[in-house]
C-alpha cells in the first residue's frame, strides 16, 4: 500500500507500483488538468510538484512516491501561483493551453526557488517545456512579471 498526500488530501494506491503518477492522477483521482504529452519527459505537459520540486509525472512510478506531497496545478495555491496566473492573464500567454499546467507548475517552482530570475535563469527551469503555440517570450516575460508582483 502506497500511501501519499493528493492536493492536501491523504489517498492510498494498491495498484502495480510501476504505474506513473500521471496515470494515478489522471484515471484514479479524477485530476485532469495535468495533461499527458510524451511519456518520456521531454515536453513538460506533465509537470507536478513532488514535495514542492517540479517533477515530470510521466516518469514517476508510483513506487517511488510512498509518503511524497503532490500538488497538480488544481491544488496549486500560494502567493507565486497567484502571481504567476496574473502574469499569464496580463501577457496573455495561452494559445491553445495544452502546456499551460505544466508550464505554470515549473514557473512557480523556479520562482519558489528563485523570486529574481535572469532570462538564464528561466530558460534553464523552463527547458523541457514544450509549447506548440511557441509561445515562449510571453512565457518567459510573464515569469518577470511575476517576480516583480511578488517583490511589490
Amino acid at each position: 500500500m502506497i500511501k501519499l498526500t493528493v492536493n492536501g488530501n491523504p489517498v492510498e494506491f494498491d495498484g502495480d507500483p510501476s504505474m506513473p503518477l500521471l496515470w494515478f492522477l489522471r484515471d484514479e483521482q479524477d485530476l485532469t488538468g495535468t495533461k499527458f504529452g510524451c511519456g518520456i519527459a521531454q515536453c513538460g505537459a506533465c509537470t507536478v510538484h513532488v514535495n514542492g520540486e517540479p517533477r515530470r509525472s510521466c516518469v514517476s512510478p508510483m513506487e517511488t512516491l510512498d509518503g511524497a506531497d503532490i500538488t497538480t496545478i488544481e491544488g496549486a495555491a500560494s502567493k507565486e501561483v497567484e502571481a504567476v496566473r496574473a502574469a499569464w492573464i496580463a501577457h496573455d500567454v495561452p494559445q491553445c493551453g495544452y502546456c499551460q499546467s505544466g508550464q505554470i507548475m515549473s514557473a512557480v517552482g523556479l520562482l519558489s526557488l528563485n523570486p529574481r530570475p535572469t532570462d538564464e535563469d528561466i530558460d534553464l527551469a523552463m527547458t523541457g517545456n514544450v509549447c506548440r503555440c511557441c509561445t515562449y517570450h510571453r512565457i518567459r516575460t510573464a515569469i518577470h512579471d511575476a517576480a516583480q508582483r511578488l517583490e511589490g
